[in-house]
């Protein structure tokens, strides 16, 4: 097999890698959603089945439900999305992809330089990573899937890890310093200081939850209303025609754009610039390296007087 067959067969492989989840994701859609009559509906995640932790002494059990089987989809796909993209790096014939890839590191550095320093550049696969997984997620609709990002649940997890990366940013000027925060500029303040600490998380949640909770809504309103229309406008039509909802032809592709789309990819942003935002001003960089210096100095010391 020649060089060029083999990276060809690679990928459609990796290609295979990123659609078969989505295609799993609707074969489970199509078999555990429940038969209903022709009618908008607006629900939570489907709860597949559960895993009894109550008979090992615990109190709930630990349901497993669609926001969560969708997320694993998502990762899946991101990640051979990610295989593909970097197949085949080459310095002397790049191919479309790397190049695609490239501006997409390029973008996503100085974005990360830009609002968190050099001393965060670290954190720049962290971001991209956070804003694949949550625009991904949003887009799931466009399969008729149920979006991850439309479960409190998924996108609180996610702000409580942005803000333990917050707590732990803070507490690496050191522990009393940490709490001498709660009370500036006065001490009169220290209940609103620690109400803004676990108010952080709160808002992120919220903010990114309500967006795409509210985006699912209207559309599902949206479309409710045009099967009224179409039936309204073209009612009149003898037998299966007058009841065919020829409004919902295209035009909730049209409304799914911004709704979908649009919305979705901003709100993955924003909840990235929030991360990077919130972690860098957590982290007070001279400050640190003050302490650094200053422990450094008290070890020379040391080291003097035993030697």
């Amino acid at each position: 097999m020649t060089k060029s067959r083999r990276f060809k067969i690679e990928d459609i492989l990796l290609i295979a890698g990123m659609i078969l989840p989505i295609v799993t994701g609707i074969v489970i859609k199509v078999l555990f959603t429940p038969q209903s009559e022709d009618s908008i509906s607006i629900t939570g995640a489907l709860i597949f089945f559960e895993i009894p932790l109550s008979k090992l002494g615990l109190k709930w059990d630990l349901p497993i439900t669609e926001a969560q089987v969708n997320s694993w989809l998502v990762i899946i796909s991101i990640f051979f999305l990610c295989l593909f993209m970097t197949h085949g790096l080459n310095e002397k014939t790049p191919l479309k992809r790397q190049h695609l890839a490239e501006w997409i590191i390029e973008k996503v550095d100085k974005l990360v330089q830009d609002n968190m320093g050099n001393h965060f550049m670290g954190y720049a696969p962290f971001i991209i990573a956070m804003m694949a997984l949550s625009a991904f997620s949003s887009l799931m609709t466009l399969f008729g899937l149920f979006p991850p990002t439309s479960d409190l649940n998924v996108i609180a997890g996610w702000a409580i890890l942005v803000f333990i990366l917050i707590t732990y940013y803070k507490l690496k000027c050191g522990f009393l310093n940490y709490l001498k925060g709660f009370t500036q500029p006065i001490p009169v303040f220290t209940p609103f200081n620690i109400l803004g600490e676990f108010s952080t998380p709160l808002s992120m949640t919220f903010r990114h939850y309500g967006n795409i909770v509210s985006g699912t809504v209207i559309s599902a309103l949206l479309a409710a209303a045009l099967k009224i229309l179409s039936n309204a406008v073209f009612g009149w039509l003898p037998g299966k025609l007058g009841e065919f909802p020829f409004f919902r032809i295209g035009l909730p592709a049209v409304f799914s754009i911004y709704f979908d789309v649009f919305s979705g990819c901003i709100q993955a942003f924003i909840f990235a610039m929030l991360t990077m935002l919130n972690v860098s001003s957590a982290f007070d960089y001279e400050d640190y390296q003050k302490r650094q210096a200053k422990r450094l100095a008290k070890l020379a010391r040391r080291q003097s007087q035993n030697s």
